[in-house]
């Protein structure tokens, strides 16, 4: 049985969960003094929806990004510990998540600050072909490709 004892892989993987906790209370330092202002019960908020239309754009694209932050990072958190099990978790790949994490950070930085759609694009895109990439070693590894 192979044990994780240190991979490099895994300092990017911690930060992104401690940013997306970040992520958690700004949305929510915001959040829950919009609905106080706009007399919103938390019961009137079963629908997450018809807060959009509630409360200010600023306030919810905190919490849009937070859940932004459960989508395609799940697929990082799983190609780095797979790639940590199996040994691969060092040089380039540690790498390459660490350039995928700073791409999502800088990326909610921007949707919760000025959002504008084309920045958020681009850096999703890119972040989108780092994250390829490591799932690309992944496979060179799951099927013993030799390059």
């Amino acid at each position: 049985m192979n044990v994780i004892t240190e991979s490099a892989i895994l300092q990017p993987v911690v930060v992104l969960m401690a940013w997306t906790m970040v992520m958690w209370l700004w949305m929510y330092a915001t959040r829950i003094p919009a609905m106080s202002k706009a007399n919103i019960k938390p019961d009137d908020a079963r629908r997450t929806k018809g807060l959009d239309d509630a409360l200010p754009d600023q306030v919810q694209w905190k919490a849009h990004n937070y859940n932004h932050l459960h989508e395609q990072p799940t697929l990082f958190y799983a190609v780095c510990l797979l790639l940590a099990m199996v040994g691969w978790g060092e040089g380039m790949n540690a790498l390459l998540a660490w350039i995928y994490v700073g791409l999502r950070i800088i990326h909610s930085v921007v949707q919760v600050t000025a959002n504008k759609v084309m920045v958020r694009f681009v850096l999703f895109a890119v972040s989108s072909l780092v994250l390829i990439a490591l799932i690309f070693h992944a496979a060179i590894w799951a099927f013993d490709i030799h390059m």
